[in-house]
């Protein structure tokens, strides 16, 4: 994301001290893809490097500029201009999104310190009927109803009972933690979504998503989104077309060197390395935005890839006793169940609904959304690591029979990519695995908009350092690309814009107020010329 201006002239910085038998670099200053270049935007080149390049002076070309040369060096200029200005203006917006995903990676295992009471109990003899758990938790809070349960994963967790109250805000309940042993209550706390965040990842997932400002602030991670895999991907292609004379200094710093030629160096190889997590970032995230979100679901549907449910709506449409269960048999060995002595056409409570789900093959962690009014129990795999076991099952609660049954493996592949890709940017996915990679990315990402403002600060002119900064590239990049490939990619951006709406006003507001910064720059040429 290099915020960076080669218009300007070359570097003060000594150029690196050429080992002995290695050919000597060409490249100096802000472009080292150009020889001495003079303003990035004419397209020409003085000295001796005047459009040929011959001997030693070839170095290695790698990357992006692998087509005709007229091609990259008509839209180099204008790569670098969108670059540029992109860097500049959505960075801070990226790197307000880089900080608190930072937060929101460590915050996994910050919980499980902040609220080890209510998260750990003593391993005790035997586990209690999840029924005596729920009685104990409905004690603890009658103002609340309950709405799902979510068994322990492992030895010594509790059992998280959640609850809808009066109070509650929309997509949080309350999260009673009952000790599975004893059914003592260990606490109660707010829990937000379907990964079950506690305070501390909601206030920072709230600060990541819209800044605490509710559905208003959505606007900005949306604006970084969109245009973090821009930013990313114009950055790569600067990159992988640079002059250098080794292969080694595409993906690692460039030794030796100093000042903005060292800056530049550590900005393109660690973006060269994390190109491909920030674009999978940006992709994810765009899933659930506003505004392209809508656009992504949409074609996600007409392409057949909508995330499937599992139905629990009973025949009849009515629940408890007698409610048109007529016809349902029994699950097999149920009638020898114990409890299930005059069950009949009642309710065959949640733990043989629970076992009802095992039997169907439901292993492993689980959560079980309790009955209401017309639809039964919904007990369903939470194990996200690798490999998945992401299936549910809906139980009748009259006689416990298995009304509908869904397979992760039966899910449309979008879906299922779509449910990857959520999973792991939320850190899900693999667990700490996941949640270091997507820390270390952040850190990364962090890094790179340092580097890019900074060498941004270096490129400022000499005279009055402490009030000056680095010019923009000049304008007027587009009139160098030929006819017959502008077209074409005004008409793929208009496409983009469409898709990503913010993306598309973003770009149209930045191009018109360049276009008035142009007419008044003319303006005061004009004058002084009078």
């Amino acid at each position: 994301m290099a915020i960076d201006d080669p218009v300007q002239g070359p570097e003060t910085d000594d150029p690196p001290a050429r080992r002995p038998g290695e050919a000597p670099d060409t490249a100096t200053g802000a472009d080292a893809d150009t020889g001495t270049n003079i303003g990035a935007d004419t397209g020409t080149r003085t000295g001796a490097n005047t459009g040929t390049r011959t001997g030693a002076n070839i170095g290695t070309r790698t990357g992006a500029n692998t087509g005709t040369p007229s091609v990259w060096s008509s839209l180099r200029p204008l790569v670098l201009r969108l670059h540029f200005y992109a860097g500049l203006l959505i960075a801070p917006l990226l790197l307000i999104a880089a900080t608190s995903g930072f937060l929101y990676a460590l915050s996994f295992q910050a919980e499980k310190v902040v609220y080890r009471h209510e998260l750990r109990v003593p391993v005790g003899d035997r586990t209690l009927p999840l029924s005596e758990q729920l009685d104990a938790a409905r004690a603890a809070r009658p103002d609340g109803t309950v709405t799902s349960v979510r068994l322990p994963a492992e030895d010594g967790a509790t059992t998280r009972v959640l609850m809808s109250t009066p109070d509650a805000e929309e997509s949080k309940s309350l999260a009673v933690f009952v000790d599975p042993y004893t059914a003592e209550v260990r606490g109660e706390l707010t829990s937000y979504g379907s990964s079950g965040a506690l305070p501390l990842r909601t206030w920072i997932s709230e600060l990541h998503r819209h800044l605490l400002l509710g559905e208003p602030g959505r606007v900005y991670s949306e604006l970084a989104a969109s245009w973090l895999w821009v930013v990313a991907l114009g950055g790569v292609l600067l990159w992988l077309a640079r002059t250098r004379t080794s292969k080694r200094a595409l993906l690692t710093p460039e030794r030796g060197a100093t000042g903005r030629r060292r800056t530049l160096s550590l900005h393109g190889s660690l973006g060269l390395w994390a190109v491909t997590g920030l674009v999978l970032l940006s992709a994810t995230g765009l899933t659930w935005s506003k505004y392209a979100g809508e656009n992504i679901g949409s074609v996600k549907d007409q392409l057949g890839g909508g995330t499937p449910a599992v139905s629990a709506a009973l025949e009849g449409g009515t629940g408890g006793a007698g409610g048109g269960h007529e016809g349902h048999e029994s699950m097999p060995g149920m009638e020898d169940m114990p409890g299930m002595e005059g069950m009949s056409g009642g309710d065959v409570g949640i733990d043989l609904a629970v076992v009802a789900a095992r039997q169907a093959g439901l292993d492993g962690p689980v959560s079980v959304t309790l009955p209401t009014p017309g639809t039964g129990y919904v007990v369903a795999q939470t194990d996200t690591q690798f490999p998945v076991r992401l299936d549910s099952v809906a139980i009748d609660p009259a006689n416990g029979t298995v009304m509908d049954e869904l397979r992760f493996a039966d899910y449309p592949l979008l879906a299922k990519l779509t449910r990857f890709g959520i999973d792991a940017h939320m850190g899900l996915f693999l667990g700490v695995v996941n949640q270091l990679a997507l820390a270390a990315l952040a850190l990364s990402l962090i890094l790179i908009i340092c580097w890019g403002y900074r060498m941004w600060w270096l490129r400022r002119p000499t005279k009055d350092r402490k009030l000056s900064a680095g010019r923009a590239i000049p304008r007027g990049a587009w009139r160098k690309v030929p006819l017959t490939m502008l077209l074409p990619l005004a008409a793929a951006v208009a496409l983009i814009g469409w898709f990503l709406p913010l993306l598309g006003i973003s770009l149209l507001v930045f191009l018109a107020l360049d276009g008035l910064l142009a007419l008044r720059a003319r303006a005061r040429a004009r004058t002084a010329r009078t």
